[in-house]
């Protein structure tokens, strides 16, 4: 087969899928503009931000009042916008965000990847000889050195009173286990990726019925 007749055929199928009034196919097509248009505004929020995952959603009231559940957060590089501060660096310069000195940064606790990262403000940062001068050395396996983490909402810092299942006592957080710093937060729009799945149900019914319409609208006009 030669390549003019084999484009010739590609074309010829894509104009027959554009075209088709079969409800599959209709359906089919739909649900590829969708993910064409989410795939979009994700290169997009890549770009801008320059991490992944650029959003994220609030999901525990740790950061009351000046991040609620529900909210949904714009995550940026640590080093986009000006570089990480911590709040003891914020104090000094007055530098803000979310209702309080210094960053609000996003990790993966002790790196791991099967659980949530968490979104806390990063208190100050420690090398390994502090940890161990501290006794903070004397909650961990391997002391390090790191950011040191609290929830405003939290009386308590991450390192070391936070615990979590399969994880462990949560360590000073590495550079490398930072996904990045809280931008901006929108109200309540974070619920949606909460409820993925509903939401996915809700937009093939609402496409379905679309289809449904138009096309009893296109029998009767014939």
């Amino acid at each position: 087969m030669s390549d003019t007749t084999w484009l010739q055929r590609a074309a010829s199928a894509m104009r027959a899928f554009r075209e088709s009034d079969r409800p599959l196919v209709s359906l089919a097509r739909d649900l590829l503009w969708v993910a064409a248009v989410v795939g979009g505004i994700a290169l997009l929020l890549y770009l801008f931000a320059g991490t992944w995952p650029a959003v994220v959603t609030i999901e525990s009231e740790s950061m009351v009042p000046n991040m609620n559940v529900g909210d949904l957060v714009l995550v940026v590089d640590e080093d986009r916008f000006g570089g990480l501060t911590t709040w003891v660096e914020g104090q000094r310069t007055g530098q803000s965000s979310f209702g309080n000195y210094g960053d609000v940064i996003v990790y993966r606790p002790n790196g791991a990847d099967s659980v949530h990262p968490i979104i806390h403000r990063a208190m100050t940062y420690v090398d390994t000889a502090a940890v161990e001068e501290s006794g903070l050395g004397a909650y961990y396996d391997d002391p390090h050195g790191g950011y040191i983490t609290r929830g405003d909402n939290n009386p308590y810092t991450d390192q070391p009173n936070l615990r979590i299942s399969g994880i462990g006592v949560i360590e000073p957080v590495k550079k490398e286990w930072i996904v990045g710093k809280a931008l901006v937060a929108v109200p309540l729009v974070g619920y949606l990726p909460l409820h993925l799945a509903e939401f996915a149900v809700v937009v093939i019914l609402v496409i379905l019925i679309h289809d449904f319409v138009l096309a009893r609208r296109k029998e009767k006009e014939e």
